[in-house]
């Protein structure tokens, strides 16, 4: 057995917020006389809880009893009273029965005794009169209790994400455990928890489908809350944008304390008062302005501190403008915002001053005993660094730079400050350059990289993530509250660990490694620019950038489709949410600025194909409203409705106020009903490729005429004089090029289809030579029969590749401009040409023939 904090192991399934651990601790559909059963023939344990336990402790009871029922279709009965047989015991030290265990030394106490959020999980034989042996989760206060019940749920096979991301549990009838015990510690970081934010259209749609409200009430907190403390999270700032937390549902306060989650204000927040709260009543308040509204402010701080008491909330204090600006208008650099900066500081100390003041006279305590944190958001960053300072006991806390990127941290001698220090993370942004707010487009190892800096530099006390709507967010949010637990239990050798571990828990152990690659790669990907900032021009298509990227992205969709298909039914809602739909969608945003790329690039080049690439931007913009269609109304059964109707096409500044996704500007030419010829091409480091349709002009031959095969051959198409009973007598095809002057000599490779000698066995002919100079005759299938000295030698592997390639040296003819002609004439039937190479230094052996030079088409 592993030994974790001097404690012998008991659980070890896939743990996403727990230590490394090897052997398996619950066994599925067996039992054992040398192990304690859980579950037996379907029916769980009785769970046993003191009446007078926390309500927090007795709602997550209650959920673990679901959870048995989600596991074996029959609830656990929930009991206040000792029963007989097995059962699972749950409390804290203050409870009765963990008080009457400790005190037969049946558990030991002194692991939890002044221990913040600790659990500790063990069987005890003959724990109670009547009981022959039970699990008892005993906690050191109520959330260690709670994450110990959670922790069995797990265990059990109920993934923290099975409401939030419909992750499937899997029926069981027999579930045993082994006897030991097991703790998972205390949490590094005292306050962890996610900041809902910037929650319209999509949170704000979905709450109105689900709940017909305008705003999310206690219901709605109510699963949030239960996902936090699953995750081991403890923390949370409100939704803000336009709902108030404490004024839209007075249940929402009381459910967060009752469930054991600690409630803040978001950074330009303060005294536990939501923006709404003031910008509903702005005509009745005034101005947002503590100069000349002071006694109107400071009532309206009083009373939050007043709705707190008798709450864990943590007091956000200080002050930024009127919804989330600076304070006093614009920022700028010049000597009239200096002296302002000053001016706004020696205010803020008078807001200190005052804020504390209100707290000691509402709670009766010296301020200091009420938690409090001030946010250095933005400006108010300059004026810490500018010698502004709080009190020592308030939480100092910096944040990043909106995108990931850590702006501050403390130094050696600021990490002595009392009171702590914390971080603002961001996966969910508005704001410049542009917002990012429809995928999750944080790189794992970002994340990772720049938490682990934050931890190096004393960062402890709070752990703060803005998550937007919470979905598509769900694998970040886990990932960080994880770190917040622990922040060293990842390293950079085994990083990975945590994403294969998480698609373990959601899609089955079978699924982990190839569900974590895709979504590691996914996640780098998608990180290199938000679909919001992504246009045409981000990546270089000359160079062929574009292409690469555009490719990395639909094979990863491939991949994550071919994953989809062959799971089982029950985990491919939970898959798409998490891993298909955001690689189906960025991959599809790719293909489409790809696209428009390519169209404007020929269209500027008078190529018809232009219209192609046109066609592919308009496909893919329909796609991608049918992807965000599924998402809201097809997957899960339609249960996460305008969760997927955030904007993000057509962005050209952060707050653009466009109402709907635009169709990125496309270019058409006019379509002939034939191709038409006036193709002119420049050579590209000493190489000219051209394809057959791609010609400057052409000649009939009487009845047969020049013909257009889509998709012949290995890349475009082909041309064939059809139809092909017809003589050829007198057609020819012409490629007009630009070739450097002193060029003299040339190899022309000519590709075309491998047809056999049907019309004469001596083989079929053309011509090829340009204008103005000697013309030589190919026969290209002459050798392509079954003569035994050709049949396996010749014929079989050039028609298995479908393609005779012909090579001719040829001498250039005098140019006044640089400007040459390749006539091609065939002198049989059934020649189809596919592609020209011009070469004269700059070929490379590829089996496509290379990509097409530039070129443009005369008007």
């Amino acid at each position: 057995m592993k030994k974790y904090f001097g404690l012998v192991l008991l659980l070890s399934i896939c743990f996403l917020k727990a230590e490394a651990i090897d052997n398996k601790g619950i066994t599925f559909g067996s039992l054992s006389p040398d192990r304690f059963t859980l579950l037996e023939s379907g029916t769980p344990n009785a769970i046993l809880v003191d009446e007078q336990e926390d309500a927090g402790v007795k709602i997550a009871a209650g959920n673990l009893s679901e959870d048995f029922k989600r596991v074996s279709g029959k609830a656990a009965d929930l009991q206040t009273a000792p029963g007989s047989g097995r059962m699972v015991i749950v409390g804290t030290l203050k409870s009765r029965y963990i008080k009457e265990l400790a005190k037969a030394k049946k558990i030991d106490a002194s692991q939890l005794e002044g221990k913040n959020e600790k659990y500790l999980m063990t069987v005890v034989s003959s724990p109670l009169k009547g009981v022959d042996e039970a699990l008892v989760i005993a906690g050191s206060d109520k959330r260690g209790t709670i994450y110990g019940i959670y922790e069995l749920s797990e265990q059990i096979g109920v993934s923290p994400w099975y409401d939030w991301a419909d992750v499937p549990v899997i029926p069981q009838k027999n579930l045993s455990i082994v006897r030991g015990s097991y703790t998972a510690g205390e949490p590094v970081v005292k306050y962890r928890g996610i900041f809902l934010n910037d929650e319209a259209p999509c949170l704000t749609g979905w709450v109105k489908h689900t709940y017909g409200t305008n705003y999310g009430d206690h219901r709605f907190y109510a699963r949030v809350f239960e996902l936090i403390l699953r995750l081991r999270g403890n923390f949370m700032w409100p939704a803000m944008w336009g709902w108030s937390f404490y004024a839209d549902d007075p249940e929402n306060s009381r459910t967060a304390n009752e469930m054991g989650i600690i409630m803040g204000t978001s950074h330009h927040e303060p005294m536990a008062r939501n923006h709404q709260e003031w910008a509903r009543k702005r005509k009745e308040y005034g101005a947002w302005d503590y100069v000349s509204n002071q006694a109107v402010i400071d009532r309206f701080f009083r009373e939050g501190i007043e709705r707190a008491v008798g709450t864990e909330d943590l007091i956000t204090i200080g002050m930024r403008g009127d919804g989330d600006t600076p304070m006093g208008g614009k920022e700028g650099e010049d000597d009239k915002y200096v002296a302002r900066d000053k001016e706004n500081m020696r205010l803020m100390e008078k807001i200190f001053r005052n804020q504390r003041r209100i707290i000691k006279e509402v709670t009766g305590k010296a301020p200091e005993k009420r938690p409090q944190v001030w946010a250095l958001y933005k400006e108010v960053q300059r004026f810490y660094d500018m010698g502004l300072r709080v009190p020592d006991d308030v939480i100092m806390l910096l944040s990043d730079d909106n995108w990931g990127n850590v702006r501050r941290l403390p130094n050696a001698e600021e990490r002595k400050h009392p009171g702590g220090w914390g971080i603002y993370y961001h996966v969910d942004y508005v704001g410049a350059p542009r917002n990012t707010k429809w995928l999750n487009v944080t790189p794992i190892q970002n994340m990772w990289e720049q938490l682990q800096l934050t931890y190096d530099y004393g960062v402890d006390k709070l752990w703060v993530l803005n998550v937007g709507d919470l979905k598509p967010m769900e694998y970040p949010i886990t990932l960080f509250l994880d770190m917040a637990w622990n922040p060293r239990r990842y390293t950079v050798d085994n990083l990975l660990q945590h994403p294969r571990q998480f698609c373990a828990q959601q899609f089955g152990e079978g699924q982990a490694d190839e569900a974590a690659r895709i979504l590691n790669l996914y996640s780098k990907y998608a990180g290199r620019v938000t679909a919001e900032m992504l246009d045409r021009t981000t990546y270089n298509l000359e160079t062929g950038e574009w292409k690469q990227v555009t490719d990395e992205f639909t094979k990863l969709e491939a991949e994550a489709l071919r994953q989809y298909i062959a799971l089982s039914p029950e985990y491919k809602d939970a898959y798409k949410q998490l891993i298909l739909f955001p690689v189906q969608a960025m991959a599809n945003i790719y293909e489409m600025y790809y696209a428009q790329a390519m169209n404007h690039k020929l269209y500027a080049e008078h190529n018809p194909q232009a219209n192609c690439w046109a066609d592919k931007v308009e496909q893919a913009f329909q796609r991608d409203k049918a992807l965000c269609d599924d998402y809201n109304n097809v997957m899960s059964g339609g249960k996460w409705k305008n969760m997927m109707i955030q904007k993000h096409i057509g962005y050209t500044s952060w707050n653009d106020n466009f109402p709907a996704d635009k169709l990125p500007e496309v270019y058409r030419m006019a379509e002939p009903d034939k191709a038409v010829g006036g193709y002119l091409f420049r050579s590209d480091n000493a190489v000219v490729v051209m394809e057959a349709e791609h010609y400057f002009e052409k000649q009939d031959a009487g009845r047969a005429q020049w013909t257009v095969l889509p998709y012949m051959g290995r890349t475009l198409s082909g041309m064939a004089l059809m139809p092909y009973s017809e003589g050829v007598a007198g057609a020819s095809l012409a490629y007009r090029m630009e070739i450097p002057q002193d060029v003299k000599e040339v190899t022309v490779h000519v590709v075309v289809k491998s047809t056999l000698a049907f019309h004469d066995k001596k083989g079929h002919e053309y011509e090829v030579g340009f204008d103005g100079g000697s013309a030589e005759t190919v026969n290209f299938n002459a050798n392509l029969n079954e003569e035994p000295q050709n049949v396996y030698t010749l014929l079989y592997p050039t028609v298995a590749r479908r393609v005779v390639e012909s090579k001719v040296k040829l001498s250039l003819p005098a140019s006044q401009d640089g400007m040459r002609t390749l006539r091609l004439k065939p002198l049989d039937p059934g020649i189809v040409f596919e592609k020209i190479v011009v070469d004269f230094g700059g070929y490379r052996d590829s089996y496509l023939f290379m990509n097409e030079s530039p070129c443009r088409r005369e008007k």
